[in-house]
């Protein structure tokens, strides 16, 4: 059994109700759990929300509520994998321990079924602890800068002269899905330290959406490729 879990809180700080703001004609969430259903890999699909109005939205495109989110779990200094920790046990305690979880996030209007797909053919062939959506960096951190007092420094100053197509290709978390064995998640194994493989993301469905000036950018971008979104 694999349940889909799609963490929700009610209190986001930079763009108000975030998890349920109307993008593209529908509730931000809405994308996810119905991308999700369409990828016709998941038994259940559950959200984990402390508000009853994320909720009763999450119900109507077709996710499920089977448990509420406790305050603790709820602040600004709760993590999503405090999060899925408590899901994930409350899945066992519901279903009778599942054998795959996957993290899916609430705002993640690009992500693709066949994406899901992959990452659950991954997750079941029983080689990876997890299996984790990535996307590519544009530029190589390798000549990344930072700024100390007014004034830009290189973090690594042996790779002045390089030529980026000499430097190691680097990614980082697409913040889309992420595949995992329920009790990996129980026992908060560290993603990052464990036998994790991936599924790339092409890089235009990879937005961060963290403030109003990417929600506006992200919109747009998606109305230019609505007939890819799949």
């Amino acid at each position: 059994m694999i349940v889909g879990i799609i963490p929700a809180r009610k209190n986001s700080k930079r763009i108000k109700n975030k998890n349920i703001k109307i993008f593209n004609g529908k509730p931000i969430i809405a994308w996810t759990i119905e991308k999700a259903i369409k990828s016709n890999i998941f038994d259940k699909i559950i959200v984990s929300t402390d508000s009853d109005k994320i909720a009763n939205i999450s119900l109507k495109y077709g996710a499920e509520i089977n448990f509420k989110r406790p305050k603790n779990l709820s602040d600004d200094y709760s993590t999503l994998v405090d999060v899925m920790a408590h899901a994930s046990g409350k899945c066992n305690d519901v279903f009778n321990q599942p054998d795959y979880a996957c993290l899916l996030f609430a705002t993640a209007p690009f992500i693709s079924s066949q994406n899901l797909k992959e990452g659950f053919k991954k997750i079941k062939s029983n080689k990876f602890d997890y299996v984790l959506a990535i996307s590519k960096f544009d530029f190589p951190i390798q000549r990344g800068l930072m700024l100390i007092e007014n004034k830009i420094k290189m973090i690594n100053q042996k790779n002045f002269l390089k030529r980026s197509q000499d430097l190691s290709e680097t990614f980082h978390d697409a913040g889309q899905f992420c595949f995992g064995k329920s009790k990996n998640w129980i026992k908060k194994k560290n993603i990052f330290n464990s036998d994790t493989s991936f599924v790339e993301i092409d890089k235009w469905r990879c937005q961060d959406i963290d403030n109003l000036n990417d929600w506006r950018m992200a919109e747009k971008l998606f109305k230019l490729n609505f007939n890819e979104i799949k």
